[in-house]
């Protein structure tokens, strides 16, 4: 429990930053160099096996979230280092859904890493 608070205390407020930025300076990613978005999967990737090598616990909790969270970096990493050249996504309601659904995730993890 104090690992899956700790690592909660730091994805959450990067995810709440995370989204904010993206939503303001959705443009700058319109024509990045597929060199930029093969370092960002590059960071993704790590990250991602980074919480996947000390947080893999599969319990029916708010836990599983950090699980969960580390897997989806490992892939979407993976991904953008596979395939840099795969368009951006564009600004659009599904995007700024998505978007706010990881500013709810970030805020959902600080609370239960800063208020538990």
């Amino acid at each position: 429990m104090e690992l899956s608070l700790t690592i909660a205390g730091i994805i959450g407020p990067i995810l709440m930053i995370l989204a904010i930025s993206e939503h303001l300076n959705f443009k700058i990613w319109k024509d990045v160099h597929p060199t930029v978005v093969y370092l960002n999967g590059l960071l993704l990737l790590t990250l991602g096996i980074i919480i996947v090598r000390i947080h893999n616990l599969w319990t029916l909790n708010w836990e599983l979230a950090i699980t969960l969270i580390g897997w989806l970096l490992v892939l979407s990493g993976s991904i953008r280092m596979f395939f840099p050249k795969t368009p951006q996504l564009k600004k659009n309601a599904a995007t700024n859904i998505l978007l706010l659904f990881i500013l709810f995730l970030g805020a959902f993890l600080s609370v239960k890493a800063y208020f538990t």
